[in-house]
């Protein structure tokens, strides 16, 4: 036997003993056991930030009633529901965990553009890869060492600011893990010891073994690559019609209950088929199209392309999708993001995957450039273990084909389902804007918060656009805390109010700035609030979700209060949903709008600039993006020359001047649990062998 056939065998016998280590044995959860549960107010706090959240959207007669009505809370159903809360959450690992898998999974519209979130990357730094099958093939053996490390424990733990552990319990459900419809709440799948990849071009799936158990890799780059050209060169072979007709994955865009009728249809006669797609780590998406530019980059990363033959049948990219789980896109000309399914993992997480793996690359690039030891994820991955041919365990390596068994109901609801989801693409837009006049490095040499600033950049692009204060929602991370999340701040304060009247009057400059700064000032506070567990919404949330488990029970219940009163509507009813997600490794980020008259907007602060991806049901998205920048310049303009107009005969305001006309170079530079998993059989050879 050749030497590497006898370490291959050595890997079967190692790999088929192996367990995944527990999370006491675990480098990437050993901080789990130390973290705090997330804190639960004292409701009389609670309402009284609530209070504080809506004041700005409301006139003073409607503040009054309001808090007529959570005094009421306070003095009736308040203090019971909180009760409840404190002894439900005594055997929980998060108070709001279990409500807020309810929230996601109890959706019943279609994911697309209502839950999933996406990523667009940059572009591979090595030239030769910003191609679609060089593309893949990196980005796949970058995610499989990223699973390596997270399988066999070595994956270092997420830490905010380099000295505070954040939860790392998500990391579970980011591989091998489906959502799967059901005609209530959804369910969700996972198989954490999944090895395969499925691949999905042109509508058609394909699937082959990429890991060991264990998680060592199976499979070369190489073999990746061949892979893919078979892939790509048999998804070629169906013409139009069938590829339209058999698109089985356009049927995970349906509303959620009729895609859970059509699902168990399609179980009947391809249950195999279908264990194959949920049970993948992620899947890998072959789009026919090489976007132009960063809007059709965020188009297709979101909902896909539409394109019509003249005989009526859909060729956009939009069909060639699985939207119940983890999905990475790459077009023709190399172009590479994600679509990520929401409910068990928050951008967060899949931004630190996507990070790793684009940092791979980078270091690949490197090496050669320059021959070194570049440790990121090479610190505990393995080279490819690839056993002989014979072994009863080898990996299937070679990619096998999907085949679907369709009745005439299957086939006409895919036929409906992509008619449905046309009309949901357009009725909405994806606009981007790609500010580059500045970015995070000119906000904080004026001491600002980046964050903040961009957040009263869009509360005062709407007020300019529609003359109102909009309900504006931002997510702060709550992964400081066991099993955290998210909890909701909130930029349209009454100071966020102040500053944007201030702003668009015949106020002086530094009385628009002053009110800026203290606007900015209040939005911190709050945001360092809902990161320590004192925001007011998921508490509210987690109450109101008991009552409606009382209500179930007994439906001549009254509605308490608070949660009766209109100003509860509109907090819930945020027309500017928006989102910070992001780092050198993305070009974009973005998701659909979450009420129909609002704008959900993804930004990434760079250091020299914003990137901005809007999108709203054609409420002139591309208006609102021209209002941002044109303030965003105005306000760049009143900062430059700040401390010339506070001091107008100092030293530093004529050094300012000087370096204001060089760009801002400074050459005179003084130098921010699901259900339990169950046990699987492994999967058969399903698919018919294409190599």
């Amino acid at each position: 036997m050749a030497a590497n056939d006898a370490s291959a065998n050595g890997h079967d016998a190692a790999a088929s003993a192996w367990r995944p280590p527990t999370d006491e044995e675990s480098a990437t959860y050993r901080h789990q056991s130390t973290l705090p549960k997330l804190p639960i107010p004292s409701l009389e706090e609670t309402c009284g930030r609530f209070l504080a959240s809506v004041k700005a959207l409301q006139t003073p007669e409607d503040q009054q009633r309001t808090e007529r009505h959570v005094a009421e809370f306070l003095a009736s159903d308040g203090p019971r529901l909180h009760a409840q809360l404190l002894e439900y959450e005594k055997d929980k690992a998060s108070f709001i965990e279990d409500f807020w898998y309810e929230a996601y999974l109890n959706h019943r519209s279609s994911v697309v553009l209502n839950v999933n979130p996406f990523f667009v990357l940059e572009d591979d730094p090595t030239p030769s890869r910003n191609h679609q099958l060089s593309r893949v093939a990196s980005l796949v053996l970058g995610a499989l060492k990223f699973v390596n490390a997270l399988r066999r424990g070595t994956l270092e733990p997420d830490m905010w600011r380099g000295d505070m552990a954040l939860c790392m319990h998500q990391y579970k459900r980011l591989f091998g893990c489906a959502r799967v419809p059901s005609a209530g709440a959804d369910d969700v799948m996972v198989d954490e010891l999944s090895k395969h990849v499925v691949v999905v071009c042109r509508n058609q799936f394909y699937w082959f073994d990429v890991i060991w158990e264990d998680g060592v890799t199976a499979i070369t780059e190489r073999e990746l690559l061949a892979n893919l050209k078979a892939i790509h060169e048999d998804a070629r072979k169906a013409d139009d019609v069938e590829a339209a007709s058999n698109a089985v994955g356009v049927l995970t865009t349906e509303r959620r209950a009729k895609w859970a009728s059509l699902r168990a249809k399609l179980q009947a006669a391809n249950k195999d088929t279908l264990a194959v797609i949920d049970r993948a780590l992620f899947l890998v998406c072959l789009d026919t199209t090489s976007p132009p530019d960063a809007a059709a980059f965020a188009a297709t990363a979101l909902h896909g392309t539409y394109s019509i033959t003249k005989d009526g049948v859909q060729t956009g990219t939009c069909m060639n999708r699985w939207y119940d789980k983890l999905q990475l896109i790459v077009c023709e000309n190399g172009v590479a993001g994600c679509n990520f399914e929401h409910a068990f993992v928050d951008g967060h997480t899949v931004l630190r995957f996507v990070s790793d793996v684009f940092t791979d690359t980078i270091i690949r690039f490197a090496q050669t450039i320059r021959a070194g030891n570049y440790a990121f994820l090479e610190a505990s991955y393995r080279a490819p273990q690839l056993s002989p041919a014979d072994s009863p365990d080898r990996p299937r390596v070679q990619p096998h084909k999907l085949e679907w068994t369709l009745d005439r109901e299957l086939q006409e609801g895919i036929k409906f389902a992509e008619a449905q989801l046309t009309d949901l693409m357009l009725q909405n837009e994806v606009k981007v804007l790609e500010f580059t006049a500045f970015g995070k490095l000119f906000i904080t040499q004026h001491n600002m918060s980046p964050d903040a600033f961009v957040q009263m950049a869009f509360v005062a692009a709407y007020y300019f656009q529609y003359g109102s204060a909009p309900c504006i929602y931002e997510p702060v991370l709550t992964k400081r805390f066991l099993h955290g999340r998210t909890e909701a701040a909130r930029a349209m304060t009454s100071d966020a109010l102040e500053f944007v009247e201030t702003f668009f009057s015949e106020k002086t400059p530094l009385e628009k700035i002053g009110s800026l700064r203290k606007a900015i000032s209040t939005h911190v506070s709050n945001v360092r609030d809902c990161a320590a567990g004192k925001g007011p919404e998921r508490h509210l949330y987690a109450l109101e979700c008991l009552w409606q488990h009382e209500k179930a029970a007994d439906g001549t219940k009254p509605t308490p209060a608070l949660f009766a009163d209109d100003a509860w509507r509109k907090l819930n009813h945020s027309v500017l949903s928006t989102s910070n997600c992001g780092n050198p490794s993305l070009r974009l980020f973005g998701f659909g709008p979450v009420v129909p008259d609002g704008f959900g907007i993804g930004y990434i602060i760079k250091d020299e600039g914003i990137q901005f991806c809007a999108s709203s049901r054609h409420r002139q998205t591309e208006r609102y993006l021209k209002n941002l920048e044109s303030y965003l310049l105005r306000v760049q303009d009143l900062l430059m020359h700040e401390e010339e107009i506070r001091f107008p005969h100092s030293t530093a305001a004529k050094k300012k001047a000087v370096q204001a006309s060089f760009k801002g170079y400074g050459f005179f530079d003084d130098g921010g649990q699901p259900t339990e998993v169950k046990a699987l059989a492994s999967i058969g050879a399903v698919g018919k062998p294409l190599m």
